[in-house]
């Protein structure tokens, strides 16, 4: 199987791509969408409890396990707005549909996405 970025914005498919392969997840399906100020506090308040805006969100579904089908990773949601730049948000997101997480490890996750930055500039 192969990675599903068709619901993925064109500009960003190239970051996603390289986020799931340094992550080393080769298959699945992945969403990013941008959205308003309004609708990613919508999101962070029903999701996270917390009533204010923010730069990016990422809903995992299924993780970077094996899967019985075809494996859903999750959506990203991203706010222009509220970011500094839309590129990296969208591979700090797809890191942690692929099981990342910068708030319990120690530090691999933002160390690659960091590289991974580097590496598109």
């Amino acid at each position: 199987m192969a990675t599903d970025l068709a619901d993925v914005p064109g500009e960003l498919r190239d970051p996603v791509a390289a986020a799931l392969a340094a992550a080393r997840v080769g298959d699945g399906h992945v969403a990013v969408e941008i959205v308003d100020a309004e609708r990613i506090r919508e999101l962070n308040r029903e999701h996270r409890g917390v009533d204010a805006p923010t730069d990016v969100l990422a809903f995992p579904v299924d993780g970077a396990d094996p899967t019985a089908g075809p494996r859903e990773l999750g959506d990203v949601a991203i706010c222009p707005e509220h970011c500094t730049d839309v590129v990296e948000a969208a591979v700090h997101g797809t890191l942690h549909l692929c099981g990342m997480d910068h708030e319990s490890d120690d530090g691999e996750m933002l160390a690659l996405q960091e590289r991974l930055m580097a590496e598109l500039r």
